[in-house]
């Protein structure tokens, strides 16, 4: 029997899947449910059709993260599909079965080349954890706004109180320890909300504190020597390790990391103008983790100052050396992160 492709497009309830031979010609299409039992259920149709050569799943890190993970639990070559193009749906039409159908099109012409992410290691933990950080940094951030929005419009003698208090810290601890009593006044009210968010930062910084612990062991586990590296701290690396994956060799080449990076050029020319633009595209995250490590470099790294001095007597300007050196970053991580072991020198 002949090589298959299959193409789903995912849902949060339901995947709609589409079957084409190797010659493109479509052999059929189903419905399953976001379930163990939809993905067995798929898995026995594609059979139906021959050796299934590879799945194109669109959504790999989204509502298709399940189904992914396990056709490759199950030894399946699975591939993540951009969306359709725009263009396209405006000529053909949009439907579920049509979006299948597109992903498993894209795998057959070579378009989707990218292997999905595993999510089965330390870097799916560091993810997680991650997430959870970054969302309790954004709600101390705004409770502290918060509060200090209160202590503004605070009753006099309250804002003359705490405006005496030097330092956050200090202040948010004796405001978490406020007795405000009755609520029969103004002053009890604003006392009662502003120990509440007090209580609420306090409580948002332990947790932070805790992911960050955790975070860290992780993060010197997976990547001992780049954890060493100068200007790198945990939080770089544990960005850098989301975006790999756990299964870095599906990243080929530096060059690839740095466009999944947005840190590679992108040609512009036409005609008899030659020149690059500046890559707008890939992981945002990971480019300003990167960036930081350029200007911390820049200010503290010796050999990054004698090559930004240089690059500056040949004409650049501080943008363009900011790139260049976010691009030596790049290659310095996937040499600790991406590239394989080599192999020891027979003697």
């Amino acid at each position: 029997m002949d090589h298959v492709i299959i193409g789903v497009d995912t849902h949060k309830s339901n995947h709609i899947a589409v079957a084409i031979d190797a010659h493109g010609a479509r052999l059929g299409s189903t419905t399953i449910s976001a379930t163990q039992k939809g993905y067995q259920d798929l898995e026995a149709w594609a059979f139906q059709f021959g050796h299934v050569k590879a799945f194109g799943v669109e959504g790999t890190g989204s509502y298709g993260a399940g189904l992914s993970r396990d056709l490759l639990a199950k030894g399946h070559e699975v591939l993540d599909v951009m969306r359709p193009n725009r263009q396209l749906r405006y000529l053909h039409g949009k439907s579920d079965v049509l979006d299948a159908e597109s992903a498993a099109r894209s795998v057959l012409n070579g378009q989707a080349t990218a292997h999905a992410k595993t999510q089965t290691g330390s870097s799916e933990m560091i993810r997680h954890l991650k997430i959870a950080r970054d969302s309790a940094v954004k709600a101390k951030s705004q409770a502290m706004i918060t509060l200090k929005t209160l202590i503004i419009n605070a009753p006099a003698t309250l804002r003359d109180t705490l405006d005496a208090i030097r330092g956050p810290i200090s202040l948010v601890r004796h405001v978490a320890a406020l007795r405000p009593g009755a609520i029969t006044s103004p002053t009890a009210s604003a006392k009662a909300a502003m120990r509440a968010i007090a209580r609420r930062w306090l409580a948002l910084h332990e947790e932070i504190q805790a992911h960050e612990q955790v975070l860290d062991r992780l993060v010197r586990e997976k990547a001992p020597e780049l954890m060493k590296s100068h200007g790198i701290s945990t939080m770089t690396v544990a960005e850098m390790l989301i975006l790999v994956g756990d299964n870095p060799e599906r990243i080929k080449s530096e060059a690839a990391l740095a466009k999944l990076c947005g840190v590679c050029p992108i040609p512009a020319s036409s005609g008899k103008t030659n020149r690059m633009r500046l890559n707008r595209g890939g992981n945002r995250q990971a480019n300003a983790a990167i960036y930081r490590v350029a200007i911390v470099r820049m200010r503290d790294d010796e050999r990054t100052k004698a090559y930004a001095v240089r690059r500056t007597s040949e004409g650049k300007t501080r943008r363009e050396i900011v790139r260049c050196i976010k691009r030596y970053i790049v290659r310095e991580i996937y040499r600790h992160l991406c590239a394989p072991p080599r192999a020891p020198i027979a003697t």
